[in-house]
């Protein structure tokens, strides 16, 4: 691991912009760059030697009300699958479906595998799982499938302005 080189990852440089701007400066000094690209919870696990639940996974999905769609962001642990139902009734969304690669980008700046909790073009409505309270360091992306960054759940509610909640639904035991 290595750490930043903003000059080659523009979007990693927003992103450690906009993490010390949210007066999350340890965060943003923690930015690292990995060997190579982790665009799985479980490889970043190994990459880092970390347990797969202390990865906060930055899922992007389509949520649609009515006639209008917009992104959601899931900030969900490595454990287990969000629950795309239970996301629906969080949100009040009609619907909570996949976002591709364009979709995921127009609404972040972000490929698929690198998606930061922040730096996108605007603010994206946020849930943030509260199974991420049982690890003292979370892993989150940071804007580049080799970036990630050390926080907290604490840091990420309030650096995303989230809202907690168990994403996962019932009966799911941990595993991805």
């Amino acid at each position: 691991m290595s750490t930043i080189d903003q000059s080659g990852h523009p979007s990693v440089a927003k992103v450690a912009a906009a993490l010390a701007e949210a007066g999350q400066q340890a965060a943003a000094d923690g930015i690292r760059i990995l060997p190579a690209e982790v665009r799985t919870a479980a490889q970043a696990a190994e990459a880092l030697g970390v347990e797969v639940g202390a990865i906060a996974n930055s899922l992007v999905f389509r949520s649609r009300t009515g006639e209008t769609e917009t992104a959601l962001l899931a900030l969900t642990s490595g454990a287990h699958r969000a629950d795309t139902g239970l996301l629906a009734t969080l949100t009040g969304a009609d619907e909570i479906g996949k976002a591709d690669a364009e979709f995921v980008r127009a609404h972040t700046g972000q490929p698929i595998g690198g998606v930061a909790p922040v730096g996108h073009p605007k603010a994206l409505t946020t849930v943030v799982d509260t199974a991420l309270r049982a690890h003292d360091v979370v892993w989150a992306a940071a804007g580049h499938p080799k970036s990630v960054f050390p926080t907290t759940f604490e840091e990420l509610v309030a650096l995303t302005g989230g809202t907690p909640a168990a994403v996962a639904g019932g009966g799911q035991d941990g595993r991805p």
